[in-house]
């Protein structure tokens, strides 16, 4: 970098790296207005914190009449906005940033593999094998297993067939003294009942907030530090986090956390603090950290990529492949099905359209 000088370019002996990291590196570009940025801290603070309380607390207070569509929005609306932050405003960052055709992209050992696809890859595997293996946990501890039957007939059935299976086909009590004595001691109760779905939804939950949070953690640093483009990203962060936290609130409240009522605030205010904290630590760093540098870069684009193959692998599999094709007990109810699809579709335009500007 230090022989190239781009007000005399020769294509010829220049290299590629040269060229594009001259335009992709840039110095730290804080502009002041600390005032507005300090307000940023407080205002997302709020907003964020606040769309995710809604749907946990509104489910828990029935006294308030929330409409159930109102739920319902929240809950799918929610799903379109984590499908489409997962391929906007992740997986797309991160190839801007360590793709094939970037500065470090084309730099050293990078140059000699799809390392952002390959992160990505990596980040969709190790999520489903964390997922598998807390459903056969859940199994085991209470005594189910999967039917291979159920199975066989689910790969061979009749693509036109409109059966839809009852909410408990496919898994069966396993065999042998433990299972004969809890059929003695009649069905699981409704406790158990409640304990077993919350240790099947809690780990794709987690999984959900541990990628959403990764990314909020760039976008807050990036905030306290960015120069000119402030003005339009302050706002722009306002909506996009408390979006995000609709969504994180609603699949929340869908899960039966049972005596563990503290939980669901923790995990609430989790999410609703690590932007703001972050755009303080930005700010703290605002002459030392600078997003243009390469290794910035290299960090960014790591950390996206992580997190868009997280935030994939949730919103197909863990909400929208659980939620419309493989639910049993999704409503058969066609306008309320169209509602749904509306209600994701909406969220996912929205979120895809923020993704212009931030």
């Amino acid at each position: 970098m230090s022989s190239f000088n781009p007000s005399d370019v020769d294509l010829l002996t220049a290299s590629k790296e040269d060229v594009l990291c001259y335009y992709a590196i840039s110095e730290n570009d804080y502009n002041g207005h600390m005032g507005a940025r300090i307000s940023s801290i407080f205002v997302i603070l709020f907003v964020s914190t606040a769309f995710t309380f809604f749907p946990v607390v509104a489910k828990r207070m029935p006294r308030w009449k929330i409409p159930y569509s109102v739920y319902v929005f929240a809950r799918y609306f929610g799903t379109g906005v984590i499908l489409a932050t997962a391929f906007v405003h992740l997986l797309d960052p991160a190839y801007k940033r360590i793709g094939p055709k970037t500065c470090v992209g084309v730099s050293g050992y990078w140059n000699e593999y799809s390392w952002c696809a390959a992160i990505v890859l990596g980040s969709v595997v190790l999520i489903f094998l964390l997922d598998l293996a807390a459903e056969v946990y859940v199994e085991h501890k209470y005594g189910f297993h999967r039917d291979e039957s159920a199975t066989d007939a689910f790969i061979t059935r009749d693509p036109s067939s409109s059966i839809i299976p009852a909410p408990d086909e496919g898994l069966v009590a396993e065999k042998g003294p433990a299972a004969e004595s809890a059929q003695e001691e009649s069905s699981e109760t409704a406790s158990e009942t409640a304990e077993r779905s919350f240790r099947q939804q809690i780990a794709g939950f987690l999984i959900l907030e541990f990628g959403i949070i990764f990314h909020s953690v760039i976008i807050g640093l990036n905030l306290g530090v960015t120069g000119s483009e402030f003005a339009t990203l302050y706002p722009v962060l306002v909506f996009h986090q408390s979006f995000e936290g609709l969504g994180i609130g609603a699949r929340l409240s869908a899960i039966p956390f049972g005596r563990r009522v503290w939980l669901p605030y923790l995990l609430c205010t989790a999410y609703g603090l690590t932007t703001p904290i972050s755009i303080a630590i930005g700010l703290g760093l605002r002459h030392a950290y600078n997003p243009g540098s390469k290794t910035s870069l290299i960090v960014q684009g790591v950390f996206n990529a992580v997190s868009a193959g997280v935030l994939i692998y949730s919103a197909l599999v863990e909400l929208l492949a659980r939620d419309f094709i493989f639910d049993p007990c999704r409503t058969r109810q066609r306008s309320k099905l169209l509602y749904m699809v509306a209600c994701t579709l909406l969220g996912a335009g929205v979120m895809a359209l923020i993704g212009k500007w931030a």
